[in-house]
């Protein structure tokens, strides 16, 4: 075997002279590949981070569909701005809290996100009240500069009453605490936040669509292709291979990464160390539009 690793990233080489047992582990580990919207989206969260306290704060709406990598971006900018010790002070800093929507709309559950995120002790049985209280009161003590809401789609889950009245808890909290609003969500998200026609004023949107077949994928391609440990170069921009891997995945992020991942496992494991066609096909791959079918006897 050739010495020659200038196809990788000097990480992904190191593992080379690894066994091949940690090198799969390698490959499996969840790992950020920046490229230009996302790097987009990162420079707009940064920047309302940084927006001076108003009591009309802007909002921002991060859309795209399953599988597409909204909860990685934004889980990359809460690592970014970790939660910190405070020997100080009473409470730690938060200046981020990322928090998921409760599966319908519901405030009580919202508020036990929140106190749950917090680490706070809270009465699961108080009225919604009581909860909202203790909520602010904490937000404010951390220091909190943004809320983003993951999975705010789930508000249409509701009644048009609880919709409204959901909406209108994000409405108080940005107002009441004077911070930006982030809302990630499917597509559906848009209709979630139009049925309040005040606060979709608020908010601008960010898309994140799913990848064409360009020259931009075939970049993402090159980049995955030099942080996977593989000992020989895989070639992913060669057109028909590029073809195949974006006609199995159909250009969604997640897929991308799931399928090259699984491709690079069974290189290692073949021991043909590059992903080619062959290794393409042996793999138990399903296209995500076979998956969304109802299975047939």
């Amino acid at each position: 075997m050739g010495d020659d690793t200038s196809h990788l990233f000097q990480k992904a080489a190191e593992y080379l002279a690894r066994g091949d047992q940690e090198r799969i582990a390698y490959i499996r580990s969840p790992r950020w590949i920046g490229y230009p919207r996302a790097q987009k989206v990162l420079k707009q969260l940064e920047t309302l981070l940084s927006y001076p306290a108003s009591h009309r704060m802007p909002n921002l709406l991060i859309v795209g569909d399953t599988n597409n990598g909204k909860t990685m971006l934004v889980k990359r900018f809460c690592g970014q701005h970790k939660p910190q010790d405070n020997p100080t002070g009473e409470a730690a800093v938060v200046p981020v809290l990322f928090l998921q929507a409760p599966p319908v709309p519901d405030e009580g559950r919202f508020y036990n996100a929140i106190l749950e995120r917090l680490f706070a002790p809270y009465k699961s049985g108080d009225r919604a009240d009581r909860k909202q209280f203790q909520a602010i009161k904490l937000l404010r003590e951390v220091g909190l500069k943004m809320l983003i809401i993951d999975e705010i789609h789930h508000v249409l889950a509701g009644s048009m009453a609880k919709q409204k009245a959901f909406l209108n808890v994000i409405k108080y909290l940005g107002n009441e605490l004077e911070v930006p609003i982030v809302g990630v969500g499917t597509r559906d998200a848009f209709r979630a936040i139009q049925t309040d026609p005040q606060l979709s004023n608020r908010f601008d949107h960010a898309l994140l669509p799913r990848w064409a077949n360009d020259d931009d994928f075939l970049r993402l391609l090159a980049t995955f292709e030099r942080v996977l440990p593989l000992r020989y170069p895989s070639v992913l921009i060669d057109g028909s291979l590029a073809d195949k891997i974006y006609s199995m995945s159909e250009g969604y992020l997640g897929e991308i990464s799931r399928l090259l991942v699984d491709a690079a496992v069974a290189a290692v494991e073949s021991g043909q160390e590059r992903i080619d066609k062959r290794v393409l096909d042996s793999i138990d791959w399903v296209p995500p539009s076979e998956r969304r079918k109802e299975p047939r006897e």
